[in-house]
């Protein structure tokens, strides 16, 4: 394949889906409008991501891929109907190059067809093929891609598999074309494999069909080649490769990992070809891994490009601060205020010109009235085309739009709309009334321009301030980060914890946020809150960091594809500590405690007989591992997490690993909205954003250059 997949490497891609008949369906994401991603649960395996390029490719992938905050209109729909869907089949229309997903669902089962031609759509259908809602709208001879719609699949091309002797003999005898053509399109072959099967025929190209067809020798031939190279699908497995990387001889270098090898490849292939014999071919047990080894990295950046997209589109400026926006606001309040001018020098132009033009413009009118009152409009329409003056004319408004005589008395002057039941006086007061209304509104758009102007100086000074201090840019945004609804910090490992903030929260966290990998976490105190070790979900250092962040603030990314066994020691005595430091023993006066880590399943709402388990609240049972003497320190690190800059608590070790900027904070009296507001002034974060962030009334110990980065800079 080149970036576009043909109908032989969709069947090889079929057969390697079909092994993940039976798995979940358990989210949907749009990182970009041609691209779709499903995550896929198999049983008993690690989700693995199926990426839909639309028009272009569909492939299996584990990589860690950035994901939009908010899902797109798309995604959400698909994700009400195939949430937790089960994957019951997937197959191909004959040879063609549209896939269909069925799934399992509550509400029945469900189609989702992947079109990989023209401009690509997938489409999601109902249990009957009615079209639920397709990526793209889209109309063809005889098809329509529409809601409400039933879905039509195009006619069946034929199929290569089952093509013997006697049926490629007719299909070349019938065909007009050369036989290239005819096996790359009747065939259903494409031009690479129809050029393969040639070159190992030993036939041209470019030979007519029909004279082929007269050998029986030679369609048997090609007939054999064929066989052979579909062949190589059907023995693919552990002993055969699945895919194939092809790389240009000349970079080659097996020195480099694989990973840096494959930027190098120029196609994946499910079989080799006599093309390829000119390049390297790197084997891989399936063929999506050979894609995904080609292609996966460049797909992986696709919000990254979305986001890179959205700033071109608005002239290279992303809409993140005060000033950028103002900057903004104000060259679109300039060039509308010189739109005005131009309006009104053009109308006052077309007023004189009338004007200019008296005794032309009357006779112009006198004779269109006389000619309409006499034979009616449609008879005045048709001479009008004989009459250098006039252009057009409109009976609706029974006007004429007319040429008037330039500076040589030619037909090359100034086109005007001149109003039959008007006289020239008037004509030409119309057009002075229009250039008066432009003033009127230049004056107030003009007013907007000096207040944009004064608030756009405020705010270049206030930027100016906030570079100088090290300030982030506040982002605007109307909804949260999941995890912040919650006490968080990132572990040694890049792991995430959670922890409730209330009973609520406690509930939320155990029912919700508790999976089987992860691990409960508790402070040896009464109404502690409960926290959540998460396994697989964490974080990585975002590649596409924005634009506008200062210097010493790490960005990074949600990631749910940790790919570890288990948590370190560190995580683990990291994840003990902040349970303690969240829990009332920070403001309790003590300098030390103790805290528990159990599996999720020794934790349980379930009490004995009697008992009674209040909300928030949890049984657990059996063997706990034991974190004593920890001590009530912690840190506060300014991070950027998905593009939203945060302050981030955590134990002070980790929190100097990963920030660069953070202070150090332990138990005192001053209280959280007093460090919180002090804590805003040098970070520019929002104090209701830096008030949870603070377990309890506190004291800032030492500064790490997060209240003066310029000593921070000089250490």
């Amino acid at each position: 394949m080149r970036e576009e997949m043909s109908g032989l490497d969709l069947r090889q891609v079929v057969a390697e889906l079909s092994e993940y008949v039976g798995a979940h369906c358990k989210k949907i994401y749009q990182p970009h409008h041609e691209q779709l991603v499903l995550r896929i649960k198999p049983r008993e395996k690690s989700p693995q991501d199926l990426v839909i390029v639309r028009g272009k490719r569909v492939y299996l992938s584990r990589r860690d891929r950035p994901m939009p905050t908010q899902p797109a209109p798309f995604a959400m729909l698909l994700r009400k109907h195939l949430g937790n869907g089960r994957l019951t089949a997937v197959s191909q229309h004959g040879f063609d190059r549209i896939i269909t997903l069925d799934f399992d669902t509550k509400d029945g089962p469900r189609h989702l067809i992947i079109e990989c031609f023209r401009d690509g759509n997938v489409i999601l259908a109902d249990s009957t093929f009615t079209i639920i809602q397709p990526l793209t709208h889209a109309r063809y001879s005889g098809r329509i891609l529409k809601k409400g719609e039933p879905y039509q699949f195009p006619p069946v091309a034929i199929d290569p598999h089952d093509l013997d002797t006697d049926a490629l003999q007719r299909l070349l005898r019938e065909s007009k074309r050369n036989v290239v053509r005819t096996l790359a399109g009747r065939a259903s072959l494409g031009g690479p494999l129809a050029n393969a099967v040639l070159q190992m025929s030993g036939i041209s190209g470019d030979v007519a069909a029909e004279k082929i067809a007269e050998d029986t020798g030679t369609v048997g031939k090609i007939s054999t080649a064929l066989s052979g190279i579909l062949a190589e699908l059907s023995v693919a497995g552990d002993e055969v490769p699945g895919g194939w990387l092809i790389l240009p001889m000349e970079k080659l270098d097996l020195g480099e990992e694989e990973a840096d090898i494959a930027r190098y490849a120029v196609e994946a292939s499910p079989v080799q070809l006599p093309a390829h014999g000119e390049f390297h071919c790197l084997p891989y047990p399936r063929f999506v891994d050979a894609v995904d080894a080609w292609m996966g990295n460049h797909d992986a950046a696709a919000l990254a490009r979305r986001q890179s997209e959205a700033v071109e589109t608005i002239g290279g400026r992303a809409p993140s601060t005060e000033a950028e926006t103002l900057e903004r606001r104000f060259s679109q309040q300039k060039s509308a205020l010189q739109g005005f001018s131009d309006k009104i020098r053009r109308q006052q132009e077309y007023g004189h010109a009338i004007q200019n033009n008296w005794s032309h413009v009357e006779e112009l009118l006198t004779q269109v009235n006389d000619e309409v009152e006499s034979n009616g409009w449609e008879v005045a329409l048709s001479r009008f085309k004989d009459i250098p003056w006039i252009e057009s004319g409109d009976p609706a408004k029974s006007s004429i739009v007319a040429i008037l005589p330039d500076e040589n008395g030619a037909a090359e002057g100034a086109k005007v709309t001149l109003f039959l039941s008007m006289s020239v006086h008037q004509n030409a007061q119309q057009y002075f009334e229009t250039a008066n209304k432009h003033k009127d509104k230049s004056k107030g758009a003009e007013v907007a321009l000096n207040e944009t102007e004064n608030l756009l100086q405020r705010a270049q000074k206030k930027e100016s301030k906030r570079k100088e201090t090290g300030q982030v840019a506040r982002v605007k945004r109307t909804k949260r980060l999941w995890f912040e609804n919650h006490r968080w910090t990132i572990l040694d490992g890049m792991h995430l914890l959670i922890g409730g903030r209330d009973a609520k929260g406690n509930d939320t966290i155990v029912k919700k946020h508790l999976k089987g990998d992860d691990r409960y976490v508790h402070a040896d105190l009464h109404g502690a809150p409960s926290c959540a070790m998460k396994l697989q979900t964490g974080f990585a250092v975002d590649p596409n960091p924005p634009a506008n962040l200062p210097p010493g603030v790490t960005a990074y990314r949600l990631s749910d594809n940790i790919e570890v066994a288990d948590f370190s020691d560190t995580a683990r005595q990291q994840a003990a500590t902040m349970a303690l430091c969240w829990s009332r023993g920070w403001s309790g006066g003590g300098g030390a405690g103790t805290a528990f880590i159990v599996k999720p399943g020794q934790v349980s709402k379930q009490a004995e007989s009697g008992e009674y388990v209040a909300k928030g609240a949890f049984i657990v049972r059996g063997a706990r591992t034991w974190f004593k003497d920890l001590r009530l320190k912690l840190g506060l690190g300014l991070v950027c997490i998905n593009g939203i800059p945060l302050l981030m608590a955590g134990t002070h070790v980790q929190v100097a690993a990963l920030c660069d900027r953070w202070v150090e904070l332990i138990p005192g009296r001053s209280k959280r909205e007093r460090i919180a507001s002090r804590l805003s002034k040098v970070t520019g974060l929002a104090v209701d954003d830096i008030v949870p962030v603070i377990p309890g009334t506190s004291e800032l110990a030492a500064d790490h250059g997060l209240i003066n980065p310029h000593n921070h800079e000089e250490e």
